[in-house]
C-alpha cells in the first residue's frame, strides 16, 4: 500500500474514533429497524459517569423545575399500587433526594428539557436514535425526559405510557419486567380507550399475566426500548438507582392517541367501535371527525384534552 493510503487509513480510523467517543449510545442498527416499537430490546450508553446525574447536580435540577413536575412517594409498594398512588413520606423533595439511600423513596424529575443543559443531552441521545427511526417512524417530536431517582429495592408500579421510550440506566440496578402490548389478551381495546380518553385511569395488573412477561436485567450503561404502551412495572436492585427516560411522539403515535380517544367517545354513546387498525378507511373516517370535534371543543369552550398519562 502507497504511503498516501496508509495515511488515509489512518485518518479515517482516527476520525472514526472520534465519532466513537461523541456518541453517547450504542446502537446496533439491525437489531433497531427489526425490534423499534414491536419489541423491547437493550442498547448502550455512555452516561453512567455523566456529571449532570450526580446527586447535587439533581437536587439543584428540582429546584429549577416547577413544583408539579417533581412527583415523589414512597418506593416500597406493591406492583399493584397504580402509578402515583403510593404513600407520601413526609419529606421534602430536597430531603429525599439527600436521603434517598435510606428514604425508601420514588421520585421522577419530569420534562426536565425545559432546563437548557439537560435538554442538550436530551437532543444528543435522541438525534442519535432518529438516525434509525426515522425509516421506520417518521417525524419526531415532543422530546421530552425524565430522570427517576430510586432507593434500593423501590417499585414503580403496573403501569404503560404513550410515547416511544429509552430507558437508560445510569446507576443502580433495575429490573424490568413488560409486557407485548399488542396482546391483547395482557392490555384491551376497552383498556387502551379509556387509557386515551380524558378521564383518569390505570390498568389493572392480573397475577396470570406473569407468564407472559418479559424481563430484563438494567446495569449502569445499558437502555431498554420500551414500545408504545408496553405495559410494565420496574423494580430496584440493592443501591440507589437513577436512570434517564428519553421519549417522543410521532404523528404515526398522536394518530393513534386520537383514534383510541374517538373510540372511547364511541363506547361511551352506546357503539361498539372497531378495534383500532382493522379498517384503514373507518380510521380514517374516525381521526379526521375527532379532529375536528376537539378543535371545535376547544374553541367554544377553551378545555384542553388531558393527555394520556405519562410517570
Amino acid at each position: 500500500m502507497s504511503a498516501q493510503g496508509i495515511l488515509d487509513r489512518t485518518e479515517a480510523g482516527v476520525h472514526q474514533t472520534q465519532e466513537s467517543r461523541r456518541s453517547l449510545l450504542e446502537l446496533d442498527q439491525e437489531r433497531f429497524l427489526s425490534g423499534f416499537n414491536r419489541e423491547p430490546f437493550v442498547i448502550g450508553h455512555r452516561l453512567a459517569d455523566h456529571p449532570l446525574f450526580a446527586l447535587p447536580r439533581l437536587i439543584a435540577l428540582a429546584r429549577r423545575l416547577p413544583a408539579e413536575h417533581v412527583s415523589y412517594n414512597s418506593g416500597d409498594v406493591p406492583v399493584t399500587t397504580g402509578l402515583y398512588k403510593g404513600p407520601q413520606t413526609g419529606l421534602s423533595v430536597e430531603e429525599t433526594i439527600r436521603q434517598i439511600e435510606q428514604c425508601r423513596s420514588w421520585m421522577v424529575l419530569k420534562f426536565v428539557e425545559s432546563d437548557p443543559e439537560y435538554r442538550r443531552l436530551l437532543d444528543g441521545c435522541l438525534d442519535e436514535i432518529r438516525r434509525l427511526s426515522e425509516p421506520v417512524a417518521q417525524g419526531m417530536q415532543k422530546r421530552q425526559g425524565f430522570i427517576f431517582i430510586s432507593s434500593a429495592s423501590s417499585v414503580t408500579p403496573y403501569h404503560m405510557d404513550p410515547e416511544y421510550n429509552f430507558l437508560l440506566q445510569v446507576r443502580g440496578k433495575k429490573r424490568v419486567t413488560i409486557w407485548d402490548p399488542a396482546d391483547r389478551a395482557i392490555l384491551s381495546e376497552k383498556e387502551l380507550e379509556d387509557y386515551y380518553s380524558e378521564r383518569e385511569f390505570q390498568i389493572a395488573f392480573k397475577e396470570e399475566y406473569r407468564r407472559k412477561a418479559s424481563t430484563f436485567e438494567l446495569t449502569p450503561g445499558a437502555g431498554l426500548h420500551f414500545p408504545v404502551t408496553a405495559p410494565h412495572y420496574v423494580e430496584n436492585g440493592d443501591d440507589v438507582s437513577i436512570s434517564f427516560s428519553i421519549t417522543f411522539q410521532t404523528p404515526a403515535s398522536e394518530r393513534r392517541r386520537l383514534l383510541y380517544g374517538a373510540n372511547a367517545r364511541l363506547r361511551e354513546m352506546g357503539f361498539t367501535p372497531a378495534p383500532v387498525g382493522k379498517s384503514a378507511l373507518r380510521d380514517f373516517t374516525k381521526h379526521a371527525a375527532f379532529r375536528a370535534y376537539r378543535f371545535a371543543k376547544h374553541v367554544l369552550t377553551g378545555a384542553r384534552a388531558k393527555p394520556a398519562q405519562r410517570y
